[in-house]
């Protein structure tokens, strides 16, 4: 037995897709509704990769993108600014001269989003932006080699990425909405753990279906898991579709409930997000 399926064994996961949704939907009936508040709308807030990944974005609109996270810094006492500006590998540069704000820099990275390219590419890509000043990055695993259970070649891949990022955040997106079990996650969430991820991220929101519920049910149990196994933190990434005050709150409910809430950080728990910014500004002005 290799060290993959050694791996996979101490993190055994015996859910079905269908136990995964029942109990998913009792502890959102039981305990979202307590969440549903302002100080958690503000805590939200702040746990938010502000993202902008158009085929059309240009120099101009990024430099627009960041300022607007500018001229929030500081205007509300109450409410911390976003944790992140999330924009492809070749904006970098452009955020971290715009930007002012004490905020993190998040560069998708090795392919984004199909992750179908040499390894040398996504080695380079993930380099190069480190270079230009990405604080995090987020690339997404390989899921032909997963689901062809090519999982050294895929883990090897992950941690060589790992190592081009010189010490910043490895955020690893196993594109939740392509794999057809919970199952599947769960086997993707320890292998990603086991490469070397700092975070796991459910989606590239770009052609596969966003995050779900029970995806981040069933990355939590990993998480948890791995935790108790190595006392190694890692985060929780929410991304995909998630572009309302209700959807935030059952994510948020989740990690709690499941991780606990020390969780509750932007070092442990992000969302990735275009529009959910504003919506949840507008739910905490009312």
């Amino acid at each position: 037995m290799d060290k993959y399926q050694k791996a996979l064994q101490a993190h055994p996961f015996s859910l079905s897709n269908e136990e995964v949704s029942e109990k998913v939907s009792k502890l959102l009936s039981e305990k979202s509704i307590e969440n549903n508040t302002q100080e958690v709308y503000k805590m939200l807030y702040s746990c938010i990769d502000l993202t902008t990944l158009n085929t059309t974005d240009t120099k101009e609109d990024v430099w627009r993108f960041t300022e607007k996270v500018n001229d929030f810094d500081g205007s509300n006492p109450e409410i911390e600014n976003v944790a992140a500006i999330c924009v492809y590998p070749n904006f970098v540069a452009t955020v971290k001269e715009a930007l002012t704000a004490d905020v993190r820099i998040a560069a998708v990275s090795g392919g984004f989003p199909a992750s179908q390219t040499f390894s040398e590419v996504k080695i380079a890509e993930t380099a190069l932006a480190v270079a230009d000043g990405a604080d995090e990055i987020d690339i997404v695993l390989n899921l032909g080699l997963f689901l062809n259970e090519e999982y050294e070649e895929m883990c090897e891949e992950i941690g060589e990425i790992k190592d081009a990022c010189h010490g910043v955040t490895l955020k690893v997106i196993l594109e939740t909405g392509a794999l057809k079990s919970v199952a599947d996650i769960h086997r993707a969430s320890v292998l990603a753990l086991y490469s070397g991820a700092d975070f796991l991220k459910t989606s590239t929101g770009k052609v596969y279906p966003g995050a779900s519920l029970e995806a981040v049910y069933t990355m939590c149990h990993a998480v948890k898991s791995y935790y108790k196994k190595t006392k190694n933190k890692v985060g929780i990434k929410v991304s995909g579709g998630v572009s309302t005050v209700e959807d935030a709150v059952k994510y948020y409910t989740i990690v709690k409930e499941t991780l606990g809430e020390e969780w509750l950080s932007p070092t442990l728990f992000r969302i990735g997000t275009s529009r959910l910014a504003d919506i949840l500004l507008n739910a905490i002005a009312d």
